[in-house]
């Protein structure tokens, strides 16, 4: 599974996280409940990058998303094994090691497990937003039409074009994608075979690419706020998700 550098740099955001941990099938998942009314049978699985649930930024997001009316569920993908923070700071951080612990396959189950306990207890749609190492696991769970709506920002470790077509075969899934100028993970190349695939009317369900121009790799999750374009990058992919659930799920 091909990841990079990118994966694991970004900023810390500020702010206080409002919702709870639970245990849900077994694992350990954060939870963000609206405060207001909202639909029951409605959730976002939100599939998060290699810093999971203590990444302060993932929770403030998940946060985001309810107070937009929407259930979201983030499950500890990495068995307690998320990378820390601190390579934020560590430019040589070597992460093949944790890459090769953590396997499409592991994550698979550990979204199945989630999921079931979901569908047993009345949730009958689920969409998932997904940034940088949650992809495999947002298709995944697209090409078995368990899920109904997809969102990417900023995908890695997919193959292009292999999983993008094997997408389009099996998946009733509308997808959004959120992408970026510099991406050594989904850049230009692999955008433009996207568009390809699903792009003008190819694929039924629905199909969209926002692009973010002076944004990297990470931006919607781990950007720099400083930095005006990043800013817009990531408060505009945020914005782009929330409408295509409201339209989509």
């Amino acid at each position: 599974m091909s990841m990079c550098a990118d994966c694991f740099r970004g900023v810390r955001h500020e702010g206080e996280p409002e919702g709870k941990i639970e245990q849900i099938g077994g694992i350990e998942c954060y939870v963000a409940t609206p405060s207001v009314d909202y639909a029951k049978d409605k959730v976002i699985l939100f599939l998060t990058d290699a810093f999971g649930i203590p990444l302060i930024n993932n929770r403030l997001l998940a946060d985001d998303f309810a107070r937009n009316g929407f259930k979201t569920i983030i499950p500890d993908l990495f068995n307690g094994d998320p990378i820390d923070a601190a390579a934020f700071e560590s430019p040589g951080f070597d992460f093949l090691p944790w890459v090769a612990k953590h396997p499409p396959i592991a994550t698979s189950a550990i979204v199945e497990k989630v999921v079931k306990v979901l569908t047993e207890s009345g949730v009958t749609r689920i969409g998932t937003t997904s940034y940088c190492f949650g992809a495999q696991a947002a298709f995944y769970l697209a090409r078995a039409n368990i899920s109904r709506v997809t969102v990417l920002s900023h995908p890695s470790a997919l193959d292009v074009p292999a999983d993008l077509e094997s997408y389009h075969a099996k998946s009733k899934a509308p997808l959004l994608i959120n992408s970026c100028e510099v991406d050594p993970q989904f850049g230009p190349d692999r955008q433009a075979v996207a568009d390809e695939i699903f792009g003008s009317g190819k694929f039924a369900p629905g199909y969209q690419r926002t692009y973010w121009e002076g944004c990297v790799h990470g931006f919607a999750v781990r950007g720099d706020l400083s930095d005006p374009k990043v800013k817009a990058g990531k408060e505009g992919s945020f914005k782009a998700t929330v409408e295509f659930f409201a339209k989509y799920l």
